[in-house]
């Protein structure tokens, strides 16, 4: 486009012009001819020219005659600035200067970015990603932001938990003792503007709240609950403290994990809380073992002990209940006693003799009259009963009925007889008084 526009008006600047470097065509020699092409451009020639050409694009012509062989004029020259065609070479000149100038006020956002810009160095907006445009320098600036980059700070240590920064890990508890703490924040930005105008040391800031909020919460707890099952909550509470703080100062961070690295106690008193959390394990063991034993031997002696007060209020309640129901017997034997006593004293008599009898297997018999005793072999008896009963069974059927020695049924058959013989006789001398 520029070089057309030159073109128009008459103007060349390319090397392939046979006359670029050799002075105008009105260079001629004192014949009259021109000047035969001989040799290679003139360097100051080509300055000449240059400067030629650049005058007569602002306006300076020249007015007959021609140059001398030294490149000076002939003494009929003069200087006559032509207005019209310098404001259109300045004109052009501005466009394309203004062209490229607006040109300069495209960027470019990459996903996961915010464009910030700045008007005369103050916040103006934000820009999505994408192509974009501003306004050129020094109207308009920008600022690309990560937004979407996940960010870490470290307190307490840096790269390893072995590279331990002691000004910042060691922390005191409620229970006034020190403990040595190394964690790492990671957080991302919620808001690009505030992240980059309303603090100067952003990772600085970020890291002093950290350890902020991590000792104001280690303060509130005991050693024991941070060292061991309080680590969680105690990462929790922290990463809500420190939003809190950070929303405060605007700095446009929204704080996505806190991860404990390592807690533990100082260096210096390390062997010795080894050996007090030993002992206190093995109390805790010892006091483990003794309640499991009580929990083993109480329940059982409880059981032992109910159910011999069970069983003692069972013998209580049977020994009493058989004396209450003996003493209701002997009752109402005295009251039969004393209508007959005669009888009710034989009655009595025969019920104990078969209460004995009924137990033993031998039987001795006093007659009356005599004092022979007589030796009845109840055992034998009833022995020899059973085996003649099993001899004469035939052999094939099985008797499920029991087999009554024939030796008891005669003895029970003649006491029987004889009781009720005396309670005859005895009935006759009642009725004869």
């Amino acid at each position: 486009m520029l070089v057309s526009l030159l073109k128009k008006f008459g103007l060349k600047f390319s090397l392939n012009d046979p006359r670029w470097g050799r002075g105008s065509d009105d260079n001629k020699n004192q014949d009259g001819n021109k000047r035969p092409n001989d040799g290679p451009p003139d360097l100051d020639q080509l300055w000449r020219d240059f400067n030629q050409r650049l005058s007569n694009l602002f306006g300076n012509k020249k007015n007959g005659g021609g140059n001398n062989g030294n490149g000076g004029n002939s003494g009929g020259t003069g200087f006559k600035p032509d207005m019209r065609g310098a404001g259109i070479g300045a004109g052009v000149i501005a466009a394309i200067v203004g062209f490229l100038w607006l040109v300069s006020g495209f960027f470019i956002v990459q996903e996961g970015q915010t464009g910030v810009v700045l008007t005369f160095g103050k916040y103006s907006h934000m820009t999505p990603a994408g192509f974009n445009w501003r306004w050129p320098t020094p109207i308009q600036s920008h600022e690309t932001v990560n937004v979407s980059q996940v960010r870490t700070v470290e307190v307490g240590y840096r790269g390893s938990v072995k590279n331990k920064q002691q000004q910042e890990s060691l922390m005191l508890t409620e229970d006034e003792n020190i403990i040595d703490i190394q964690f790492a924040v990671q957080f991302t930005l919620k808001n690009a503007s505030e992240w980059v105008f309303n603090n100067r040391e952003k990772e600085e800031m970020v890291k002093q709240v950290a350890e902020t909020a991590i000792r104001e919460v280690v303060g509130r707890n005991k050693m024991d609950f941070v060292l061991y099952e309080g680590r969680e909550k105690i990462a929790f509470d922290s990463s809500q403290l420190m939003q809190q703080i950070v929303d405060k100062y605007k700095a446009g961070v929204q704080i996505t994990n806190v991860t404990m690295q390592g807690v533990q106690p100082p260096e210096q008193v390390q062997a010795s809380f080894d050996d007090a959390v030993k002992a206190g394990q093995d109390r805790e063991r010892q006091k483990n073992e003794g309640q499991a034993y009580a929990n083993d031997v109480i329940p059982r002696a409880r059981g032992a002990a109910s159910r011999l007060m069970e069983e003692s209020e069972a013998y209580r309640a049977s020994v009493t209940a058989n004396a209450q129901g003996e003493a209701s017997r002997f009752k109402q034997v005295l009251v039969e006693y004393q209508k007959a006593p005669a009888v009710t004293r034989d009655r009595m008599y025969i019920d104990t003799m078969q209460k004995i009898f009924s137990s033993t297997t031998k039987v001795m018999v006093d007659s009356k009259g005599s004092n022979n005793l007589i030796y009845l072999p109840l055992d034998k008896l009833i022995s020899q009963t059973s085996a003649d009963a099993a001899a004469n069974a035939p052999s094939t059927a099985a008797s499920t009925t029991p087999v009554v020695p024939s030796g008891s049924v005669a003895l029970e058959t003649q006491l029987q007889q004889e009781s009720r013989t005396r309670d005859s006789r005895i009935s006759r001398d009642r009725e004869a008084r």
